[in-house]
């Protein structure tokens, strides 16, 4: 089976089915299934846009509207994560997963599915240890503070991912696991992104809760993005007994998707050719939502999952055979995913553009229906219940330096990881600096392009969409200097030029003050979302 594989897509849904199609038609390679690692953007309208955490001159349209009003479908099965640039407001509405439009589906804050026998696991969002230990407790209209944090993984789903015993092929994070950089080519990286120097050296680049996952998962494969650059490395886990056979994670992190720029990973993976061509359900990942589900928190209270430290009856939630056994009675062995997308909101109209919409918190059939046949509480019912009960008055007027503190925690509230990771302190010379303190862009407001994105213009050719090897036999750290030359070398290479492209790149930079209190404030950076205008001039 074929798997495409894209890193931030950031709306340029039209860019990445096109270059599927001319991948195709020149090359006669067809991908059965797409999966991108966060950013997806899945805007409605322009109320999806207010809820999406970038700067008002950088929220656009782009073209997901199309497809979640039926103009266009896509063309082949896409799955997707969450990232830190995204309609947080439609997201949420999915906390377990969902089709987003027809054919595309979202994995939800954390999520493990099925596609002909390959299972696909994910999570969502980026590491802040400030917000890991709370509960979802965010809800639209968000302010300053939520409209990041909503975006932030917390410990319940990497609690949930970590019961999991069965083996998983494929796992998607946005952010990279925390140290994957020591087993691939690290002189390059720093080569091609010398301002990751500071965090590389340190060890603090990347998530450490993807990097627990990482260890604990062992996949065949886990894809990521965020960082904008194009990186492989390969991972042989320690075993646990003797009679444990050796696993080995091959690692790719997946470039932004802009022309001239090497976005789209196609790889060859083992699947069950009895097996049909729809999504399904996972049996196990099922059982520990079941199992899980007493866990649910929807405040923003800090607190610890379950372990085995004399303080909790229970620690162990993984699914036994008996209630993986009792999953499938309960779906009579039919795992297939009901394509029951629902219009949830307006959308988009180009001629009648609707600027002042506000966004409100939408409770989805989808998410109804998925409780109601598993025994799980709805998130985002529970949130509406606490509103009208007063429980979580005030909590989402918090003021916005409260983003701002450092992120090792507080006395009275420490964190489970020694230093924070998505927020680099170093100056990233490809993105705009964005200063969060000074309050020059507001995030609550917007401005939309009241006029659609055009096509883009596929006419140039194809330079370099590059075929994964079966093996990435590559030694740790900087001993594999040419490792990303062979897989420069390996497969057919090939990508999409286009022509008019008016993105520009996002930057942000975040430092942190030196002092004895228990919360700082530091500056935080976004990953550059868009090409530099003046760069579009030169191309």
């Amino acid at each position: 089976m074929k798997v495409a594989v894209v890193g931030c897509c950031h709306g340029a849904l039209d860019k990445m089915y096109e270059t599927l199609e001319l991948l195709q038609r020149r090359h006669n390679v067809r991908p059965d299934l797409l999966l991108c690692c966060g950013d997806f953007q899945a805007v409605r309208n322009e109320a999806d846009l207010r809820c999406m955490a970038v700067p008002a001159k950088y929220r656009h349209m782009q073209t997901f509207y199309r497809y979640y009003s039926g103009e266009k479908k896509a063309p082949v099965l896409t799955v997707f994560i969450g990232g830190n640039h995204e309609a947080s407001n439609h997201l949420q509405e999915l906390p377990y997963g969902g089709w987003v439009a027809p054919n595309i589906y979202y994995l939800g804050y954390a999520g493990v599915v099925r596609f002909r026998g390959v299972r696909i696991g994910g999570i969502s969002g980026i590491f802040k240890s400030h917000d890991y230990r709370k509960g979802h407790f965010e809800c639209p209209p968000y302010n300053q503070q939520t409209i990041r944090s909503t975006y932030h993984v917390r410990n319940i789903e990497v609690f949930k991912l970590k019961q999991l015993k069965r083996p998983i092929d494929i796992f998607m994070s946005h952010d990279w696991p925390r140290s994957i950089y020591h087993y691939g080519n690290k002189k390059q990286l720093l080569k091609m992104k010398s301002f990751f120097r500071q965090e590389v050296e340190s060890n603090t680049l990347g998530s450490p809760a993807a990097s627990e996952l990482l260890q604990h998962l062992k996949p065949t494969y886990w894809f990521s993005a965020h960082l904008h650059v194009k990186f492989a490395a390969f991972m042989q886990h320690q075993t646990n007994s003797k009679e444990e056979l050796p696993k080995a994670t091959k690692f790719l992190a997946l470039d932004k998707c802009l022309p001239h720029r090497d976005f789209l990973q196609i790889i060859d993976i083992e699947h069950d050719p009895s097996a049909g061509d729809s999504l399904e359900y996972d049996a196990e990942w099922i059982a520990v939502l079941k199992a899980t589900n007493s866990l649910v928190n929807v405040t923003q209270s800090s607190w610890n999952m379950p372990e085995n430290n004399g303080l909790h009856a229970k620690w162990d939630y993984s699914a036994t055979e008996e209630a993986i056994k009792e999953v499938l009675e309960e779906l009579n062995h039919n795992l297939k995913i009901p394509c029951n997308f629902t219009l949830t909101a307006a959308c988009y109209d180009p001629n009648k553009p609707q600027k002042q919409v506000e966004p409100v918190h939408t409770i989805n059939p989808q998410t109804t229906e998925f409780c109601a046949q598993f025994g799980l509480t709805d998130i985002n019912d529970r949130i509406q219940q606490a509103k009208e009960e007063g429980s979580v008055r005030g909590e989402h007027e918090e003021d916005d330096e409260e983003e701002e503190m450092d992120s090792t925690g507080s006395a009275e509230e420490p964190s489970e990881y020694n230093t924070d990771n998505s927020g680099l302190s170093s100056i990233n010379p490809d993105e705009i600096m964005l200063d969060e303190e000074g309050g020059d862009e507001d995030l609550s407001t917007c401005s939309v392009d009241p006029s659609p994105d055009h096509p883009p213009d596929f006419s140039a050719s194809f330079s370099d969409i590059r075929i994964m090897p079966d093996s990435m036999a590559v030694s740790s750290d900087d001993a594999m200097d040419s490792t990303n030359e062979e897989l420069e070398k390996s497969g057919v290479s090939k990508q999409v030029e286009e022509k008019n492209l008016n993105e520009r790149p996002l930057k942000r930079i975040g430092g942190k003050e030196n002092g004895n209190s228990a919360i700082k404030k530091i500056k935080r950076r976004n990953q550059a979302i868009y090409a530099a205008e003046d760069e579009d001039k030169t191309e």
